[in-house]
């Protein structure tokens, strides 16, 4: 009977783990869908933004803002880091940080100093433990993206890169594809890409497509009447970029998050019911085997009476 009464112990202990990832699966399956709209509505921005400003560099070719400007060699890089702060979310975190790590060691191996900007816990943990140079961190983002505290962090790392200090930042983040799938990206942020035409440094879905500038310049020219100049109305959309795409990052983080999140809670809960079940049928055939060993029992003494 002691067998039974552990089994009984280990089926309720499973049913109330089961309850939990049920109700975690339910809220981000809740917030996945507002994740989502705000990710989405971001995209058309970044897209725009970027094309504005490629059109404004063509209008002005004689005026080159710091962003652009591509460094001889690479001796020092920042990176910037977007993870979750909570966990539970399958290998969301696991496979952004397992790329991140690959490319530090790289950097590593060529003689390159890398520093860092970590927006999540998690990735700030792993960061830490492996000894890199975390220069800014942001925590706890909550569930809605805030472009002031994020400005804040990576602002180091502009200056740093206008300043010379580093001579590239990149940005590594998860790309929201489907509710079923995220994909890890790491990219070049700055120097910005000629025409800001590397497809990588906004998060459009190939049904949106992106203009490439100098596509229809056979056809038009771009140009402007600019309020108060053109290095300030240049130098104000770029840092806008800039600032844009890291939102985005962000966002598309948050977004996955609670995808990823949603469908591990899901399979957690499928998987303690499967578990359940298994020891449902362990404890009848238990019960079953006590029962009938009891009623021998019974028999065996009343015959030998």
């Amino acid at each position: 009977m002691a067998g039974i009464k552990e089994i009984r112990t280990k089926i309720k202990s499973v049913q109330n783990t089961r309850k939990i990832t049920k109700a975690m699966e339910m809220v981000a399956a809740s917030k996945m869908r507002k994740a989502q709209d705000r990710m989405r509505a971001g995209r058309p921005y970044a897209v725009k933004v970027r094309n504005m400003a490629a059109h404004l560099m063509q209008a002005n070719p004689d005026y080159h803002h710091p962003y652009l400007t591509e460094r001889e060699s690479l001796k020092a890089v920042g990176v910037v880091v977007v993870t979750t702060d909570k966990g539970l979310c399958g290998g969301l975190n696991t496979n952004i940080m397992r790329l991140v790590l690959n490319k530090y060691s790289e950097f590593n191996a060529q003689g390159i100093k890398s520093q860092f900007t970590a927006f999540g816990n998690k990735g700030l943990g792993v960061l830490s433990r492996v000894g890199a140079n975390v220069v800014t961190q942001e925590v706890g983002l909550g569930d809605m993206p805030q472009l002031d505290r994020l400005i804040g962090a990576l602002k180091v790392q502009l200056d740093d890169f206008v300043e010379g200090k580093i001579d590239a930042v990149y940005l590594a983040t998860n790309r929201f594809v489907n509710t079923m799938r995220q994909e890890p990206v790491f990219f070049r942020l700055l120097p910005l890409p000629g025409k800001l035409a590397d497809p990588n440094t906004v998060f459009e879905t190939p049904a949106q497509g992106v203009e490439t500038p100098g596509e229809n310049q056979s056809q038009y020219g771009w140009d402007y009447i600019y309020e108060p100049d053109a290095k300030s109305v240049i130098d104000e959309l770029l840092q806008r970029y800039v600032e844009g795409v890291v939102y985005q990052a962000v966002a598309e983080s948050m977004a996955s998050e609670q995808s990823a999140r949603m469908v591990a809670m899901k399979a957690a809960s499928d998987n303690a019911k499967k578990v359940i079940g298994d020891l449902q049928l362990v404890y009848n055939k238990t019960r079953q085997a006590a029962i009938t060993k009891e009623i021998s029992e019974i028999v065996g003494g009343a015959a030998a009476v």
